[in-house]
């Protein structure tokens, strides 16, 4: 199905990226962004942790994070001993996707209801028109989990 991610996101094609899930129903990006594979997050009509207010805005995307232990940061360079999520907006900067970086300076995301991919930038997935995410508007982090 690569051919089905790329045409919904172009930088896909000139991306260093590859499919490491089967499609899934069961959760979104924000979810696999925070670690879970069990359930939808989205402030309107899916879990939200209640320490967010229930608005599709940046300040609550990030409110949410918080209640996990992350804070925002001024990059998504890989900084030892910390993970990061990435946050992106469409032109009117409302929340499209999340994004978490690996332990190994990749990117993951998980594509809508389709699969989750590892990407090498948090930029494979940017840019605009109907079915894209936009682009990053702020990155997060916290101290890695043991």
């Amino acid at each position: 199905m690569p051919a089905r991610l790329e045409s919904l996101f172009s930088n896909l094609k000139q991306a260093n990226y590859k499919i490491t899930s089967e499609e899934s129903r069961w959760y979104n990006c924000t979810a696999f962004a925070a670690g879970e594979t069990h359930r939808w997050w989205w402030p309107i009509g899916a879990y939200w942790p209640e320490q967010a207010p229930r608005h599709e805005t940046i300040e609550s995307f990030i409110l949410a994070f918080r209640a996990l232990g992350y804070a925002p940061c001024d990059d998504g360079a890989l900084e030892v001993g910390y993970e990061k999520v990435a946050i992106y907006a469409d032109e009117s900067g409302v929340p499209t996707h999340m994004a978490r970086q690996l332990p190994s300076g990749m990117w993951t995301s998980k594509c809508g209801s389709l699969q989750d991919i590892e990407h090498e930038t948090s930029e494979a997935l940017a840019g605009f028109g109907p079915s894209a995410y936009g682009v990053v508007v702020r990155f997060l982090k916290r101290s890695m989990q043991k």
